[in-house]
């Protein structure tokens, strides 16, 4: 594995070793020792996995008494995934990065605590896998508006995205519960 950094520190995405012939591929999807070369010891204690259709945008979530470090990846189709500091005392604070993930590049994101994470579905469809550093909190999920002005994402979009009731409600960056 290796650790391609992005212009927020702390996030990175992870290129995995793949070994592959005619008979398929072989890859580790997730090394603890890996992580912990990386400067992250972790232990996840859930695995989440959702099927997206073409255009569906979910996002920007997070948790905020409860925040989860999360490793993304794509098992099938691809995706534009983001994420955005919401940590006010960052140099980056309210800065995103983004990078595709897809079945076929096998790339994985490390969004550490303290940001909001959300993605785009490129392909005709998307399973999407993330392990998580704490458990789900529903009390505790905020989201941040997927099109806020100050934080400016440019969302690979062809018009407008199919969205969840609670993602259209999200809160611009001037009114969400932000971190330390």
């Amino acid at each position: 594995m290796q650790a391609i950094p992005t212009a927020i520190p702390e996030v990175f995405v992870i290129e995995p070793k793949v070994f592959g012939d005619d008979r398929g591929f072989f890859f580790e999807s997730y090394n603890r020792r890996a992580m912990a070369h990386f400067g992250l010891d972790l232990e996840f204690v859930q695995d989440n996995h959702s099927r997206s259709a073409r255009n569906v945008l979910r996002g920007m979530h997070y948790q905020h008494r409860h925040p989860q470090g999360k490793l993304v990846r794509v098992i099938s189709g691809e995706v534009f995934d983001v994420a955005v500091d919401l940590r006010r005392s960052s140099n980056t604070f309210g800065h995103w990065v983004a990078t595709t993930l897809s079945a076929e590049n096998k790339r994985m994101m490390w969004i550490p605590p303290g940001f909001a994470h959300g993605f785009l579905t490129l392909s005709e469809s998307a399973d999407f896998l993330y392990k998580t550093t704490d458990y789900w909190h529903p009390e505790d999920e905020r989201c941040l508006i997927w099109n806020d002005a100050q934080v400016a994402i440019a969302w690979p979009l062809t018009g407008r995205p199919q969205l969840a009731a609670k993602d259209s409600a999200g809160l611009p960056l001037d009114q969400a519960e932000v971190f330390p």
